[in-house]
């Protein structure tokens, strides 16, 4: 299962698979991996991680989204896949399950009978569970795949950096103080496993108003401070409203020229 002709980084991190320790299932072909990190769980990291997919996927691109935030999944009822089940086909490999518009999807919620049933597991499982997702899943030909990493810089995100060949990470903040000083831990340990960092996305900067769409920034006006403190590019603010709530649910489509226009500047960034 070692085999840099798989991986995405196809050799430019300098080593051989057997010694940068990052298996690749040779079944697959996934040209490049993103991971969309905090630190701080609530930030909406997995919505973003979920709009990025089908925003790719509008385009033409062949998608996957990895759940790799094994307590907390979410990418199930993001997008739309209640009462689907991921599988083994017998031989060692992970189906996973498929949006109707092809959009493949790993989560351990796909695998567990109630969506409610809390994950009790110990970090050595929860990294193990997490390198199935990447080693045994048949994602096929991928052109991104996204990963929804967990909150925290413990186990489980050091298991996605050392396991997974990161193409690169997308960072998700919000204009509060104490959230900036959690996401910039995650930031400097992606620096420190030498992980490139393609930007920030600041999540619920605003609130437009119905009436005259004036931007009223409830935490205040601190929209580029974490970027600019850390040198790395501010890639859109994001509101709160309710077409973006509604994705938490797999429904809806967001309309919001605004918001689109953030992700068109995340795919032009990955690309």
């Amino acid at each position: 299962m070692s085999d840099c002709s798989s991986c995405p980084s196809k050799g430019k991190c300098g080593s051989s698979s057997e010694s940068c320790g990052k298996k690749n299932n040779p079944l697959n072909k996934v040209k490049k991996i993103v991971g969309v990190m905090s630190g701080k769980g609530g930030v909406g990291k997995s919505t973003i991680s979920a709009m990025l997919v089908k925003e790719l996927n509008k385009r033409g691109f062949k998608v996957g989204l990895l759940d790799a935030d094994i307590t907390g999944p979410s990418a199930v009822r993001l997008m739309g896949l209640q009462g689907e089940r991921a599988y083994g086909d017998g031989e060692g490999n992970i189906i996973p399950a498929e949006t109707p518009d092809g959009i493949k999807v790993m989560s351990l919620n796909l695998m567990m009978e109630d969506e409610n049933q809390p994950v009790v597991w110990r970090g050595a499982m929860l990294s193990n569970c997490v390198k199935q997702f990447w080693e045994e899943t048949l994602w096929g030909e991928l052109d991104y795949l996204v990963i929804d990493m967990p909150p925290g810089t413990g186990d489980v995100t050091l298991t996605v950096m050392q396991s997974i060949p990161l193409s690169g990470i997308i960072m998700v903040s919000l204009p509060q103080d104490m959230v900036g000083m959690i996401v910039t831990k995650s930031l400097n340990m992606a620096r420190m496993l030498n992980i490139p960092v393609y930007g920030l996305v600041q999540n619920m900067s605003y609130v437009k108003c119905p009436h005259c769409d004036e931007k009223i920034r409830i935490y205040g006006d601190s929209t580029s401070n974490i970027a600019l403190e850390q040198g790395i590019p501010l890639l859109g603010e994001l509101p709160a409203n309710a077409d973006i709530a509604k994705l938490s649910q797999g429904k809806g489509e967001i309309s919001d020229k605004e918001v689109m226009q953030v992700f068109d500047t995340l795919v032009k960034t990955i690309g």
